[in-house]
């Protein structure tokens, strides 16, 4: 592959970053609407940058009325990878690493953490990977409630399925299924939520439909976390409640240190450390 995709890879990290502009807007409006105590949260922005190429911004939110942390990233680097990573690309497949180990990335990535219990966790990131020899789309979303409604899990299941259905009719049974055993948690036997869609090394051959599908889960993300958000907000909550929401904070920092793939990816090529740690909760127990 001689191209070096200039236009598209433009295309991909201006969309990702206008769906990071949506998402915190979408936020700081919530956080405005709700009338809860203290004042409403808003966005702490930093720019972050990666020595060997790129940056990206970093913006987080603490201690708000609907969100205790929430951080939405998004990021355009590129660069030379590693070692270790070039050998962890080959491993997957991806062609031509030892002789031209370039690469380029950009995406989004959220996670929230929600002050009451009854509004659960959630996680989402798209994201598009460019090399000499290959390119792909991955990403998803998933919920993480520690006290489940099964109307909640329908509904943001239903966006998603929206989603993959207005592109390939399997797209939805596959997804859902890899997110199921993405985001188990071997040493502990379990999910750490009631999972979503994920996907990863999207390359149908058709640069125009996977980047739009990409588009359609980012899109998809708001309209599948925001009503389940805002039919909570007024759940009185009491102090088991708040136990069991920080244990299951527990099991969520747990995944995401030892197995998360993009935590891995993220501190393994240099990218600032900060914002790939950006996904672990404020507060955490372990029983």
């Amino acid at each position: 592959m001689t191209e070096d995709f200039t236009d598209r890879k433009d295309r991909a990290s201006a969309w990702f970053r206008s769906l990071r502009d949506r998402i915190t807007a979408a936020f700081e409006d919530l956080e405005t609407r709700f009338d809860g105590p203290g004042s409403p949260g808003r966005f702490e922005v930093t720019p972050t940058s990666r020595a060997d190429g790129g940056g990206g911004i970093m913006s987080v939110m603490r201690g708000g009325r609907v969100f205790e942390k929430v951080g939405v990233n998004w990021s355009a680097v590129h660069g030379t990878l590693g070692e270790r990573a070039q050998k962890a690309m080959a491993a997957r497949g991806v062609p031509g690493m030892a002789d031209d180990p370039r690469f380029w990335a950009s995406g989004i990535s959220l996670v929230a953490h929600m002050v009451n219990p009854h509004t659960p966790a959630v996680h989402m990131n798209t994201r598009m990977f460019w090399t000499p020899g290959a390119w792909w789309f991955g990403g998803g979303a998933d919920l993480n409630p520690c006290l489940e409604y099964p109307e909640d899990t329908a509904h943001f299941h239903a966006q998603l399925q929206a989603a993959c259905d207005a592109h390939s009719p399997d797209y939805y049974s596959r997804f859902k299924a890899w997110a199921d055993a993405y985001f188990f948690v071997p040493h502990r036997g379990r999910a750490r939520g009631v999972g979503g869609i994920f996907y990863d090394d999207l390359n149908t051959g058709d640069w125009e439909a996977d980047f739009a599908f990409t588009q359609a889960v980012g899109s998809a993300f708001l309209p599948a976390f925001l009503p389940v958000t805002e039919r909570r907000l007024g759940t009185v909550w009491s102090d088991a409640d708040r136990e069991a929401q920080l244990v299951h904070r527990g099991l969520y920092a747990e995944y995401n240190l030892v197995y998360d793939r993009g935590t891995k990816f993220g501190l393994e090529t240099g990218h600032d450390a900060s914002a790939v740690l950006m996904s672990l909760p404020p507060v955490a127990k372990w029983p």
